[in-house]
């Protein structure tokens, strides 16, 4: 057998692998199951603008991606199937903006007002001093007399429920929230406590004052506990909302979108509708011109399809309107690498080659021009997921990905298939566009 064969073979197996695969995995119980946006599946997006202002430049970064974290661990635990929760930058074809942008997306809650409630019960949770001097002057604009440690929700590890004992009666009573901070926050808790000996360190949250001890020493564990007068209920839900994540950053929700199921149902099958259309016009125009060839070449886009269409899972592929647009529009190049070959190997058979010799040197002769033209895509593709927003980034991707597949499938299953059937005569070009 040779290696040709084995070649179309293997070729043969990976489309019936590939088509069960994609076609047995379509329920979203499924263990690979298409994930779709929120222009097709519907639900609620929340765009949030994080207030950096007193946080130093070189952490905004971490601080964001901290955000990002804790906003998806609070999110995950109401249950919302896939939310997808990332950090956008502004775009510089955008006219700028700010850099700290949340994007919250939420599939199937088209509640807004839920939605909402959702993200803004994960407290804030800062701790401050109080300036030298401004004992006597109440707290009455917190802003005007306390200043940020840099101590904040970010570098808490736990938080628990507890009832300390009553001096008086030396019963445990009142209850407390014990916070334990992580490495980072221990040596930082320990710094403040150390320098500021006799002052007042407040702890914040949700930007109001709810305890005000007083530093006595040194603490060194890495522990500190808010009493403020809590009922046991009250104690027990702040820890808990603490647990699911304090907020690093104060949050501000200034923009809301909700997208009904039915739109998005709609919008889902507009868009397969698309892909079936481009898909059956491309093929029957390559049958038609190019013949046997063209049937082909219609083979190995149908592979492609199969192929992109698993990579979208498994990857997994978030997909949107804009994404399967991409997609469609990876298909266009895909058909344009196997023109270039074949009008290639049209001029080789007119030059009296034989057909297999032709087809050789055609797909070498083809490659370059294939091969400048997609890497100008693909760059095109980079710079869209770099600099775009989340809409234009899976429009990038999904468009890059195809590329990258559709050379793999013109170049080498293509020549695979016309190679293994040995066409002696060219027969399978349009009479006339060949002697």
């Amino acid at each position: 057998m040779t290696g040709r064969r084995v070649s179309l073979i293997i070729i043969i197996l990976a489309i019936l692998g590939a088509v069960y695969f994609v076609y047995n995995n379509q329920d979203s119980d499924s263990r690979f199951p298409f994930r779709y946006g929120l222009d097709l599946a519907g639900g609620t997006e929340l765009i949030y603008e994080a207030d950096t202002s007193n946080i130093q430049e070189g952490e905004v970064e971490t601080s964001m991606q901290t955000l990002r974290d804790v906003i998806e661990r609070r999110v995950n635990l109401f249950g919302v199937s896939e939310p997808v929760i990332q950090v956008e930058k502004a775009s510089i074809f955008s006219g700028g903006g700010s850099d700290n942008r949340l994007v919250v997306e939420l599939p199937g809650i088209t509640d807004v007002n839920e939605a909402v409630r959702l993200i803004g019960e994960t407290p804030t949770l800062e701790f401050k001093l109080l300036e030298e001097g401004a004992e006597d002057l109440g707290i009455e604009n917190p802003e005007e007399v306390f200043k940020d440690t840099g101590l904040t929700g970010r570098f808490l590890q736990s938080a628990e429920l507890q009832f300390a004992s009553n001096h008086v009666t030396s019963v445990a009573s009142e209850p407390i929230v014990v916070l334990h901070f992580n490495k980072e926050g221990q040596d930082l808790f320990a710094s403040i406590t150390r320098d500021n000996i006799g002052r007042i360190l407040a702890i914040f949250l949700d930007g109001s004052v709810i305890s005000t001890p007083v530093i006595r020493q040194e603490i060194t564990g890495g522990d500190a506990q808010i009493s403020g007068g809590f009922t046991p209920e009250e104690a027990r839900d702040l820890a808990r909302n603490l647990n699911f994540g304090a907020l690093p950053v104060p949050i501000n929700l200034v923009s809301t979108q909700s997208i009904g199921s039915t739109l998005g149902h709609d919008t889902l099958g507009s868009g397969i509708m698309a892909g079936i259309w481009g898909l059956g016009i491309v093929s029957l125009f390559l049958i038609l011109w190019y013949r046997l060839s063209g049937v082909f070449a219609v083979l190995s886009l149908s592979f492609y399809v199969l192929i992109i269409l698993m990579i979208f899972k498994l990857i997994p592929v978030v997909l949107t309107a804009a994404g399967i647009a991409g997609f469609i529009l990876s298909i266009g190049m895909a058909v344009d690498a196997n023109v270039l070959i074949f009008e290639r190997i049209k001029e080789e058979v007119g030059g009296g080659r034989t057909v297999a010799d032709s087809i050789k040197e055609g797909f070498a002769r083809a490659w370059p021009s294939i091969r400048d033209a997609n890497i100008t895509s693909l760059l095109t593709a980079v710079i869209l997921f770099w600099f775009g927003t989340s809409l234009i980034k899976g429009f990038a991707l999904t468009f890059g990905l195809g590329v990258l597949i559709s050379m793999f499938t013109a170049i080498v299953v293509t020549k695979t298939f016309m190679l293994t059937l040995k066409i002696e005569k060219p027969f399978w070009f349009k009479s006339g566009l060949s002697k």
